[in-house]
């Protein structure tokens, strides 16, 4: 016997046909109703049972997990990765303000950064975390051999350098040894077409090498004793003097008036040959 043939001790005496399948239809729908409402009545208070009031030892525990998780992690943690550790139900809210209030003013502090948090140093404090190390450069054989021709040949040009070692001086040798402080320009050198620039040695290349000036750089005997030269050199080799005073060209009047004498003295050469 189905629901509908059960009648359930109702009056339909003086009901057609219609007139009583109507009245079902309406004691079924206020049943039905009556269904849903206690549903969501059993639903309301199961999500009344899911709210866990915790005790403040609870969320100074739950604080701690909280603390722990983001010391340890590599990288920032989202509020799903944090409440995947903690107990059901933990109000998370709470702990990251309580945290926050926690390390106010301390050494590091709780920062939230796109939605995610990790602990951070304070930044009045992160001077002291600073590491200062000296980092060795090694110069190529290129930049030591362009060091070595400045040295004993100052003040020169590129030219000068480029004459002595037989290849073209790269920019980055110069750049590498200016940038270190070891040489230094030096002026211009006005006994050349196009004022070519002077190179030269500079006070931290005599401090690094414990010179006193560059007069004071290994002689001819020096470098023999030391083997850094063969015994059997080229007939005429000598090993250069540097001088120590700048070779600056102060200005171009001087050049400009023996250009303008020389060119007149042309001038009446090819007239008197006429």
């Amino acid at each position: 016997m189905t629901a509908l043939d059960d009648d359930g001790g109702r009056d339909f005496n003086g009901l057609d046909a219609l007139e009583a399948q109507h009245a079902l239809a309406e004691e079924l729908g206020a049943e039905m109703e009556e269904q849903d409402t206690v549903s969501e009545d059993e639903a309301d208070g199961a999500n009344e049972d899911a709210t866990v009031e915790w005790s403040e030892e609870d969320i100074a525990e739950h604080c701690r997990m909280v603390e722990a998780l983001l010391f340890a992690a590599a990288e920032p943690l989202d509020a799903r990765t944090i409440t995947g550790r903690l107990p059901a139900g933990a109000d998370l809210p709470t702990i990251i303000d309580r945290l926050t209030e926690d390390y106010s003013g301390r050494g590091v502090s709780l920062q939230k950064i796109d939605k995610k948090w990790r602990f951070v140093t304070a930044a009045d404090v992160a001077h002291v975390l600073e590491v200062e190390k000296i980092a060795p450069r090694k110069l190529s054989r290129a930049a030591l051999e362009t060091l070595a021709i400045i040295a004993y040949h100052q003040p020169c040009t590129r030219a000068d350098i480029e004459d002595v070692r037989g290849v073209q001086v790269a920019k980055g040798s110069l750049d590498q040894l200016l940038e270190i402080g070891w040489v230094k320009m030096r002026g211009k050198r006005k006994d050349v077409p196009g004022r070519p620039t002077l190179y030269g040695t500079t006070d931290d290349f005599l401090q690094h090498f414990g010179l006193e000036t560059v007069t004071d750089l290994p002689g001819l005997a020096d470098l023999k004793a030391a083997g850094l030269l063969d015994a059997r050199l080229p007939p005429g080799f000598s090993v250069p003097s540097p001088v120590d005073s700048d070779d600056v060209d102060e200005g171009d009047d001087g050049e400009e008036g023996e250009f303008v004498q020389d060119f007149h003295e042309d001038e009446g050469e090819e007239i008197a040959d006429a």
